[in-house]
């Protein structure tokens, strides 16, 4: 990748003279090493090792899911560089993200499967971004978003090539609807896939799961609508379940039939509901005892309902603390992980400075002092430059901000309203077809002129700032791009100064403006992080990219860069031709 950092003055002369102390500066250095032969150093094929790690991993990953994080974590960083061993990265990222969500840590698992996404479009199988879509549709579900969990499982089914799997996901995406009690919704979709009976190309068990799945779901919407099949189907698929001794499975189909004879049967209702929690106790999940002892509860009184109650609390007291320890455990491991990479990291460059022929002292010293020299020549050339330019700065700024708005409003409505103001001329305006379009123009004017008002009007800063930054970012939203946004509300805008989190405000609304007109971008990620001296914030997107030395582009980005600097900020800017754009700017607290 090729990077560029850009600092901005206005002055050529000066800029030519530090292009020349710069070029000497390298000369000098080049001068030193000369008669020096730097040592070639092959490149390892870590993939057997890779690999190997990965199927640990794998064989953990039910039974122990800490150890399985932890060999997941040690094949990452093995990955580099990444595109050597793409798929193999990708997929112990995909792995780490659903053992997050295993744990309940969905925002967690939602983090890192950001780190895949400017990587995705280089993949030639796409079951690697079905898996990242479906994994992040079970994030957004989790966390009760079931607009975006419904969106991310219909980008899954676009990809998912086998009917089985299609089947599986729209029975996933009927579960959301009957969570919201849309239950007209769910059976549309569930009575065609019960219709087709669709079978998986291998594993028979799985194939009779997923039916008596579809049997339970579609037996509770008909209960829930009034269907007399719905006994039926609970019946069936309780029979396929006791046969085939799917345990697991069996919670859900006696809790239904437990709901189904609330009213007609009491007694028949809570032994349905005493066999659920009887069953989730068998298979030890904590989640499906608190479901089971929920249903008791509403069942029971007197004695009963103490001891039911009491024991729903102690699974709840469990669950939260059993979330906390795995979520603590990760987060140990992830450290543990980087300390043994950076460890590796100083061995390996040890390694290499002793494979490497040392400089001779003197010449070292002469570079350093060369260095502290020019460092110091361009801190104190940067203080006064920046001091004595800061005024006309200010005012360049005012000026370019209304040159912008100028220009907007002449190269937008101006051509706009004319051909309008012509078209009222010269059409008889009385005409349905000959109205309509006037009315279409006026709306594209009044559209224009309200987008010009929005990027230059007032930005609210107050406690309600982290509210007005999502509201403008969702007005971006498109069917064609997918936002993934993080660490917003870890920030304490409060404490912020407001000239800082306008700046933060105008800065993503200008590079959301030029990846909607330019870049034709599916993916956009932007993440927040605080540290204890400074907000890092960061903007991904993977879109067609740039090129960086073009000139016209580089003045494009100059009023954002002015900004940030503005702030005492600092911006990193990272792109390719077709391969996405990265933003990466931090300012002080």
């Amino acid at each position: 990748m090729m990077k560029k950092a850009f600092y901005i003055f206005a002055n050529k002369k000066i800029l030519k003279y530090l292009l020349i102390t710069i070029s000497i500066l390298l000369l000098v250095i080049l001068n030193s090493y000369k008669n020096k032969t730097p040592l070639k150093i092959k490149r390892k094929d870590k993939t057997s090792e890779i690999k190997k790690l990965i199927q640990k991993a794998d064989f953990l990953f039910d039974n122990k899911p800490d150890s399985s994080y932890f060999y997941y974590n040690k094949a990452i960083q093995l990955c580099d560089p990444k595109l050597d061993y793409l798929e193999d990265y990708i997929y112990s990222l995909i792995s780490i993200a659903e053992i997050q969500q295993n744990a309940s840590n969905y925002n967690a698992s939602e983090e890192t499967l950001t780190k895949t996404l400017p990587y995705l479009k280089k993949l030639k199988n796409p079951k690697f971004t079905y898996n990242v879509y479906t994994i992040t549709a079970y994030n957004y579900y989790n966390k009760y978003d079931n607009t975006s969990a419904i969106n991310y499982h219909i980008k899954a089914l676009k990809l998912a090539k086998k009917p089985f799997k299609k089947a599986e996901i729209l029975n996933d995406i009927a579960n959301i609807y009957i969570g919201e009690e849309k239950y007209k919704k769910a059976v549309q979709i569930l009575e065609p896939i019960n219709t087709l009976e669709i079978k998986h190309d291998t594993d028979s068990l799985r194939t009779i799961n997923h039916y008596a799945m579809l049997l339970d779901n579609l037996g509770f919407c008909y209960y829930k609508l009034g269907n007399p099949k719905a006994l039926k189907y609970l019946t069936e698929s309780l029979k396929i379940k006791l046969k085939y001794k799917r345990d697991f499975e069996l919670m859900t189909t006696y809790r239904y039939l437990a709901i189904f004879y609330e009213k007609s049967n009491l007694k028949l209702s809570k032994i349905y509901a005493q066999k659920s929690y009887t069953t989730a106790c068998a298979v030890n999940n904590a989640t499906f005892k608190a479901n089971g002892l929920a249903l008791l509860i509403q069942k029971t009184e007197g004695n009963e309902l103490k001891k039911y109650s009491l024991a729903y609390i102690k699974i709840i007291d469990s669950l939260i603390t059993n979330r906390s320890k795995a979520q603590n455990q990760f987060a140990y491991i992830k450290y543990d992980s980087k300390k043994d990479r950076k460890e590796n990291l100083q061995l390996k460059s040890q390694k290499a400075e002793n494979e490497l022929q040392i400089e001779k002292q003197k010449s070292r010293n002469l570079i350093s002092s060369v260095i502290i020299i020019f460092a110091l020549g361009i801190i104190i050339f940067l203080y006064y430059y920046l001091t004595s330019k800061s005024k006309k700065d200010k005012n360049e700024a005012i000026y370019k901000s209304e040159m912008q708005i100028s220009r907007k409003l002449h190269d937008e409505l101006a051509n706009d309203v004319y051909q309008t103001l012509t078209f009222a001329q010269n059409r008889d305006i009385e005409l349905i077809e000959h109205k309509d379009q006037l009315l279409n123009n006026l709306q594209v004017i009044y559209s224009r002129a309200r987008n010009i008002s929005k990027e230059n009007s007032t930005i609210i800063t107050d406690e309600n700032y982290s509210i007005a930054l999502k509201e403008m970012i969702s007005e971006f939203n498109d069917p064609n791009i997918n936002f993934i946004l993080n660490g917003l509300e870890t920030i304490s805008w409060n404490e912020i100064e407001k000239n800082k989190k306008i700046t933060v405000y105008r800065v993503l609304q200008e590079l959301l403006v030029n990846t909607k007109k330019h870049s034709d971008a599916s993916l956009i990620g932007i993440t927040f992080k605080k540290t204890d001296q400074s907000v890092t914030v960061s903007y991904t997107e993977n879109g067609k990219g740039c090129d960086l030395n073009n000139v016209t582009f580089r003045n494009g980005l100059q009023n954002i860069e002015n900004r940030i600097l503005a702030i005492k900020g600092k911006i990193n800017i990272d792109s390719q031709p077709n391969k996405g754009f990265k933003v990466f700017f931090k300012f002080p607290l």
